[in-house]
């Protein structure tokens, strides 16, 4: 048996893990992990009585006759069905939107945000969420939600799971660590985590507080590119992602499980902790991975490249190479490129593109964007490098250059991403943004 940290009360049981984590590497794969030895049957998945006294039970994150390569599903065995819980009860969430929200609206103009400030009362990850904007429609299964999150809590006697779509989460600031059915991933910024739908998992800080960024996919689960002519190797390579192994809690004591289901939050109470699967197998769990392992493509002639080559993870629709929702990140590189103006150039999208900072200066822009804020530029809206960046970028001396210490993203969605009303409204919203465009200067000579 492990403990927690002296903040958190229950009790955590894994097969001879102490004080660090380990996990299973490889994307998409069908593992296998007990905490007990045993708990796993062998040779079929729903004997007539589970081993150990466990209850089988399927998690089924895809139609059962969906073609094998995306199908997803995980068996687990726990030491209670999840079926064991009383009924659930709405329950309020002033600054959590889901698609299609009446106060997010379109919005053509350019946004950009300072970081989300910490709350003065204590607050969990789930009552930290905050929404800056939303597409689609979450119960058709498409679009995406863009919210922050800022914590100053660990959520000790509370669970979350999230029916309307999968989370992946941004850490800006603080380590999380992530307790989840199949077992914990520690998670700090420079990383990311993703919890599929209907994973029910808790958030524990181990330092004071905590900020970052979540993308809630409500389209097909996020999967790596195709890499084309960049052949089998680069990019994200599926030997980096983690999945945990398991761990449970045997914890008979009152604690809330709140669940998010049809873009509001509903929650129950169970005289026992959800996280008690013993042990499990199969293709449906969470991961994390470390964005430093990202193999980064780019030119070696001229030219800036699309930023396409930047993608970790993407969420495919029924239309090929259109994807519902990209994750692309800008990390630490070289460029090289020989009579080519290396920022970003001045470009209008068709897909909309939400950018947020996780550590460094990103090079599109002098100032104004730093660690923790967020901008969002949507269909067809003009954006490129600041004024300041382009004078600098198209007069200098072409050597080689490091771009270090550096960790940009981007949430690229299909359609336009409407920003809530609390987002426009809000303090930390930059109302100037329009004005770093203003000292772009004409250079064509006049007749």
């Amino acid at each position: 048996m492990s403990s927690t940290s002296a903040t958190d009360q229950v009790a955590i049981h894994t097969n001879g893990l102490s004080s660090g984590l380990d996990y299973l590497p490889g994307f998409g794969n069908h593992h296998v992990s007990e905490a007990v030895p045993g708990a796993v049957p062998h040779g079929r998945n729903s004997p007539q009585r589970a081993p150990l006294g466990l209850y089988a039970e399927q998690i089924s994150g895809s139609a059962f006759t969906q073609p094998h390569a995306v199908n997803r599903r995980t068996w687990v065995y726990r030491i209670r069905p999840s079926a064991v819980h009383p009924p659930f009860r709405p329950i309020e969430h002033p600054t959590l939107r889901t698609a299609p929200a009446a106060d997010c609206e379109p919005n053509p103009n350019r946004l950009r945000w300072n970081p989300v400030p910490f709350p003065e009362r204590p607050t969990d990850f789930v009552d930290g969420l905050f929404t800056l904007g939303c597409n689609g429609d979450a119960r058709t299964h498409a679009g995406i939600g863009v919210h922050v999150y800022r914590a100053t809590a660990s959520m000790t006697d509370r669970y979350f799971v999230n029916a309307d779509g999968e989370l992946l989460v941004v850490p800006e600031q603080g380590p999380l660590l992530v307790h989840t059915e199949m077992g914990r991933l520690g998670v700090a910024p420079g990383e990311i985590v993703v919890i599929p739908r209907g994973i029910r998992f808790r958030v524990e800080l181990t330092t004071e507080r905590a900020r970052g960024y979540v993308c809630e996919n409500y389209g097909n689960p996020f999967t790596l590119p195709e890499r084309g002519p960049i052949g089998a190797n680069g990019l994200a390579n599926e030997r980096d992602f983690l999945a945990p192994v398991a761990a449970y809690e045997d914890d008979d004591r009152p604690v809330e499980l709140v669940q998010k289901f049809g873009g509001r939050l509903w929650a129950a109470g169970y005289d026992h902790s959800p996280l008690d699967v013993v042990g499990w197998h199969g293709t449906y769990v969470p991961y994390k991975y470390d964005l430093d392992r990202f193999m980064v493509i780019g030119t070696i002639s001229f030219d800036h490249p699309d930023p396409s080559i930047f993608t970790v993870l993407t969420s495919p629709t029924e239309s090929p190479g259109l994807a519902n929702a990209d994750f692309v990140i800008f990390p630490p590189r070289w460029l090289v490129g020989e009579d080519t103006f290396r920022p970003p150039w001045y470009h209008r999208n068709i897909m909309s593109e939400f950018m947020g900072l996780v550590r460094g200066v990103y090079d599109a822009k002098a100032e104004g964007f730093v660690p923790g804020g967020a901008s969002l530029h949507n269909r067809f809206t003009s954006h490129g490098p600041d004024a300041a960046t382009y004078q600098k970028a198209s007069t200098v001396d072409l050597a080689p250059q490091k771009v270090a210490d550096t960790m940009a993203f981007m949430f690229e969605a299909r359609w336009p991403i409407d920003p809530s009303r609390q987002a426009l409204d809000a303090d930390f919203r930059q109302p100037d943004y329009d004005a770093v465009w203003a000292d772009v200067r004409r250079e064509f000579p006049r007749p």
